[in-house]
């Protein structure tokens, strides 16, 4: 290899290339280490900057965002598919474990999101962390996310794959619990750790359940075995098969990561952490993690687990509609849209169960802005008026005209306003759910957009119009907040047009691209079948379009009038309803109580194992320790070494003892010795020379 990291890694060991790619490719590993290099220097030298290590990260992010860039060019016009492994070892006589990176269509794209979006917010975070605690280590664990997510998305094989996993994990736990003076805070951070850790034990089952079957960790390989339907994902398995089992695993681990319902209770309290986390968190890295996940596995599920997609359109189609109604009665600006966030998602996996590859992963790319957008404008409202509650805000949009208009144009392509990005997006998921012929499930994300469109109405209402509520001076923020706004507002409003079905009059089709869609089918596997509409169907398009504008209408005609209180703006109290929905259905009283029943067995059982098996361990192991001191001091030291340089000293001293009975100092006696000396020399000379 050419490169110095490459030496370093596979000297002596085994590397594995699927071509073609050239240097860009060759070199793509650059943007998994640039992240983890800026970690170390930012925790070495970030406390002498004048941004505490901010500069570092920013620098950092603007190379993945150019090295990005620069591959999903190269992408879009040599279509090219590149994957090289590097053999770091092994289990038994086959199972191999190695790293690697993919450069494809879908690993291209998510690189761009990452890069381009994690470069955004990393700026808005120099103006937005000024002068708060820990900006060193802030920048350094936002390093760790940014570059853990990276991982997960080259990996070449599930176990890397697994280490990318757990590294977002652990960065998101870091973050969230930034602020951990605040009890609430860290108990946020631990809870979406634990509530992950959970998913993970599915994910972990079902790689190796995939793995070992195929006797390969890598995707490549499994994938290979899925679409020629071999015999060892055939195998049965608890019930099932190893495809269908081994891919319901796979979608649990999912479920943590991409927060479908239940398991999407951690989501709204990870907020806890500073905005740029969560801007971060939910647009480019964490909860697409899963959504990715499902797209790299997809002939999977497309060719041999079919039989797990019905679960997976269920659990999604619960996930966008039951926690978009929660973002209805949300005080917290933040937590309105990580409900949001939730419920987009569920319109993922609903979209990539049903078969829709390319829409799924269109909601993801166009979702990625405008909901950095939104998030980061939520920044800049807290940032002016030091309040995340709604109830605190009102009239903004004449103190924040920057943060007003680009908000409300990520409220509209969240809603799904023609011509904004999240219009054709969404459009595309009802377009497969139709063509897939889910009707009822159809309907629901129809539903779904009439909620969305509903909240984020009475958000817009309740934080810019009015009269101001709260007790500070708010004011808008600095330029190096606003300009990553408007860049993200520029995305929101023309990143639809990378997949537009087109429009068509009468036999005329104007303005259709489908760039996006063969760009993600750049794969090994492609092309992956899913739906691609000829044009924008009227009828689907007209029926989203009325239920997005209709929430917007009602939710003005409910939240745009003015009140003395609160409760007099926010006017929807549902009997019933509405308790329900502030107690988000009472999941996290059910977790608590289920953690409640677990936690004092685990903790009785920890303490037994603990007293009676480790430390049973490790007291034999300090006796031992203790009577092997023992015996080395008594026999070996004491015994033997000592013996040794005891008898050494002894017999020198006898010798000493000799030689300084003849060292008298008697010039005479020496004189003497001399020349007895000298005559027995010249005797023996004269004799052995005789001789």
């Amino acid at each position: 290899m050419a490169n110095l990291f490459l030496a370093l890694a596979s000297e002596g060991e085994k590397v594995v290339e699927f071509g073609p790619g050239g240097q860009l490719q060759e070199w793509a590993w650059l943007i998994l280490v640039a992240p983890f290099v800026a970690y170390v220097l930012i925790l070495a030298y970030g406390k002498k900057l004048k941004y505490e290590g901010g500069e570092i990260a920013v620098g950092m992010m603007a190379f993945v965002f150019g090295y990005g860039l620069l591959l999903w060019v190269d992408t879009i016009r040599n279509h090219t598919v590149f994957e090289k492994s590097i053999e770091i070892g092994r289990v038994g006589n086959g199972m191999v474990f190695e790293w690697g990176w993919v450069v494809d269509g879908l690993s291209s794209m998510m690189y761009f999101v990452v890069g381009t979006v994690g470069l955004l917010v990393f700026t808005y975070a120099l103006g937005y962390m000024k002068g708060e605690r820990r900006n060193t280590f802030f920048y350094a664990s936002f390093s760790l996310f940014a570059g853990a997510m990276l991982v997960l998305v080259a990996s070449a094989n599930l176990a890397q794959l697994i280490v990318g996993w757990e590294l977002v994990g652990v960065a998101s736990y870091l973050l969230i619990g930034h602020y951990w003076e605040d009890k609430a805070n860290s108990s946020a951070g631990m809870k979406a750790f634990f509530t992950n850790k959970v998913a993970d034990v599915g994910l972990i089952v079902g790689a190796l359940a995939l793995s070992v079957s195929v006797g390969s960790f890598r995707i490549k390989d499994i994938l290979e075995v899925a679409t020629h339907n071999g015999d060892s994902l055939n195998a049965p398995y608890f019930g099932s098969t190893v495809a269908v089992a081994g891919a319901l695993l796979l979608f649990f681990g999912a479920m943590g990561k991409s927060a479908q319902f239940p398991l999407h209770i951690w989501l709204p309290d990870a907020m806890a952490g500073p905005t740029p986390v969560s801007a971060l968190m939910h647009a480019a890295t964490m909860v697409t993690a899963g959504i990715y996940l499902m797209a790299r596995m997809f002939p999977l599920y497309q060719e041999m687990a079919t039989a797990a997609r019905p679960i997976m359109i269920a659990v999604g189609a619960a996930t966008l509609f039951l926690t978009g109604l929660i973002a209805l009665v949300q005080d917290d600006i933040k937590k309105v849209l990580a409900y949001s966030t939730v419920s987009q998602l569920g319109y993922m996996m609903v979209a990539i169960a049903a078969g829709g590859y390319t829409a799924a992963l269109f909601h993801l790319f166009t979702h990625a802005f405008f909901k950095a957008l939104l998030f980061l404008g939520a920044g800049s409202v807290i940032h002016g008026v030091h309040s995340n509650n709604m109830s605190d805000m009102g009239g903004l949009r004449k103190y924040m005209p920057r943060t007003f208009w680009t908000f409300i144009i990520g409220s509209g392509a969240l809603a799904g306003i023609i011509p904004l990005a999240g219009f054709f997006s969404k459009d595309e998921i009802l377009g497969t759910l139709d063509h897939e012929g889910y009707t009822a499930v159809l309907w629901i994300a129809i539903a779904g957009a009439f909620v969305t469109a509903f909240y984020m109405t009475r958000a817009v209402a309740l934080t810019f119009f009015g009269s101001y509520k709260g007790h500070g001076h708010p004011h808008e923020s600095e330029g190096l907040m606003t300009v990553p706004l408007m860049i993200l507002a520029g995305f929101s409003v023309v990143a639809g047009a990378v997949n537009m079905a087109g429009f068509k009059f009468g036999e005329t089709i104007v303005l259709r691209y489908t760039g996006f869609t063969e760009w993600l089918a750049t794969r090994d596997f492609s092309p992956l079948g899913d739906h691609h509409p000829e044009a924008l169907e009227w009828g689907l398009a007209l029926y989203g379009t009325i239920a997005a504008v209709g929430g917007i209408a009602i939710g003005w005609m409910l939240f745009s009038k003015d009140g003395e209180t609160q409760e007099a703006r926010d006017r929807l109290s549902i009997p019933v309803l509405y308790p329900i929905l502030r107690a988000k259905y009472y999941l996290d009283d059910v977790a608590l109580a289920l953690v409640g029943v677990i936690k004092g067995p685990a903790a009785r059982f920890v303490d037994w194992t603990n007293t009676y098996i480790f430390d049973t361990i490790v007291n034999s192991f300090g006796f031992a320790a203790g009577w092997l001191g023992k015996v080395v001091y008594n026999v070996a030291d004491q015994g033997i070494i000592d013996g040794i340089f005891n008898g050494s000293a002894g017999v020198a001293s006898v010798a000493g003892g000799w030689l300084r009975k003849i060292q008298t100092g008697k010039i005479q006696q020496y004189a003497g010795a001399l020349v007895i000396g000298a005559v027995a020399l010249v005797v023996g000379f004269v004799i052995f020379n005789s001789n």
